[in-house]
């Protein structure tokens, strides 16, 4: 073509995974809501606890809770690689903040999969809170 390069882009459309990690990594957690099936199953565990939730509205508040407490400050959230493993993608993301014991950082893994556009099952675990 006249010696210049030519570049072909792909357009793919982002799974619903790798949305849900952009609007958790953006703290959008209203928009990580929109992107849950209205009877999502969902399961998942921190250090302390295992948690359930009935409905994106239940999802929401959880994930609101990990990112909310009152006695840190979250200064940094970043998505993580994504991986598929047949049917089923992970994704997560890396949040580093302060809290009154100095500078932490912990990882949480959400494996997702999608029926009809929507997250109809997710599982994340958490590596708990780790200080930097």
């Amino acid at each position: 073509m006249g010696g210049r390069d030519t570049l072909r882009m792909a357009v793919t459309r982002q799974s619903v995974a790798g949305e849900l990690a952009d609007a958790v990594v953006s703290r959008d957690l209203v928009r990580a809501r929109g992107l849950l099936a209205a009877d999502v199953d969902f399961r998942a565990m921190t250090p302390r606890r295992i948690w359930e939730a009935d409905g994106p509205a239940e999802v929401e508040a959880v994930l609101r809770a990990w990112l909310a407490d009152p006695d840190e400050e979250i200064e940094q959230v970043e998505a993580t690689a994504p991986v598929t493993v047949e049917d089923t993608q992970r994704v997560g993301w890396r949040v580093r903040g302060r809290g009154p014991d100095g500078p932490f950082v912990f990882e949480q893994q959400a494996y997702v999969r999608e029926d009809e556009g929507r997250i109809a099952w997710l599982r994340i675990m958490c590596s708990g809170s780790r200080p930097v």
